[in-house]
């Protein structure tokens, strides 16, 4: 079985427990429930199911139930926190937590790269940017940017960007972009992109003043749609999308880092027809 710093789910975490438990004995949801001293033999199959939830009262218990100890019972408290959470500032607070328990203890969440990734624009702009620059000082490319950033933080950005595997360095203060993939977990991926989606729609907020309209480009339009209609504009919003992303590709020599912000939100609740009353 992983190590439980591998996992982002307690659910999944306690799966597994369950799993291995039942392959090297005769363990069965019953008595996984008396050890941990529930009275429904079913509960903490339904937990796993997605169909409960430990809470703050329950979940030592389970910990104690499946042999943790030390930092792991910790880790496995903060888990159950982070998944609950229904708040993005609550959850980043509980995966922070854990990732903090990980390496007081020498062992790597396996999400950390990409949730770090997504934490601060800095990671995805200095990945674009500084193989448009080769021999660049991390100055010179703290300089091109347009939002303020010093110099350690972009040398700190260029050591994680080329420790997590997303550039290589080819030369002195020359790098070029990997084909690595940011992944990570259903749980955590979703929440740093969200973050990095709100960070990004801040700096398109600001865009408006900072630039001449030269320079950036902003519309929007406010429309009725029912459900058929929605489904059909995001797919031709995902089709534009790749579009775009095919035509920068092809794009020659370099020179430029731009960020594209998609967005198509309600801003009504669904009103009811007369036929649904």
């Amino acid at each position: 079985m992983k190590p439980i710093v591998e996992y982002n789910d307690y659910r999944a975490y306690m799966a597994d427990f369950y799993e291995e438990r039942k392959r090297t004995s005769a363990f069965t949801w019953r008595e996984f429930a008396k050890i941990a001293g529930f009275t429904s033999p079913s509960y903490l199959k339904l937990v796993c199911d997605g169909k409960s939830s430990l809470s703050r009262v329950t979940m030592n218990r389970v910990a104690v139930a499946m042999g943790l100890t030390g930092y792991e019972v910790e880790y496995f408290e903060a888990m159950v926190n982070f998944v609950n959470a229904q708040k993005d500032d609550v959850k980043k607070s509980y995966l922070d937590k854990m990732l903090s328990i990980s390496t007081a203890n020498k062992v790597r969440v396996i999400d950390e790269d990409a949730f770090e990734y997504y934490d601060s624009w800095k990671n995805p702009v200095v990945r674009e940017l500084a193989p448009m620059m080769p021999g660049a000082m991390p100055g010179d490319i703290a300089k091109a940017c347009m939002q303020e950033v010093s110099a350690l933080e972009v040398r700190k950005v260029l050591s994680f960007l080329e420790k997590a595997g997303f550039l290589k360095q080819t030369g002195e203060n020359a790098y070029e972009q990997t084909d690595k993939a940011v992944s990570g977990s259903k749980e955590a991926l979703p929440l740093a992109i969200r973050m990095m989606h709100r960070e990004m729609g801040r700096l398109g907020v600001e865009s408006i003043d900072q630039f001449g309209a030269e320079e950036r480009n902003v519309s929007g339009v406010t429309l009725g749609v029912n459900r058929q209609g929605y489904e059909a504009i995001v797919h031709e919003l995902d089709a534009c999308r790749k579009k775009i992303i095919s035509i920068a590709a092809n794009c020659g020599k370099l020179d430029q880092v731009y960020r594209l912000n998609l967005q198509f939100f309600p801003l009504t609740k669904k009103v009811k027809s007369e036929k649904e009353d």
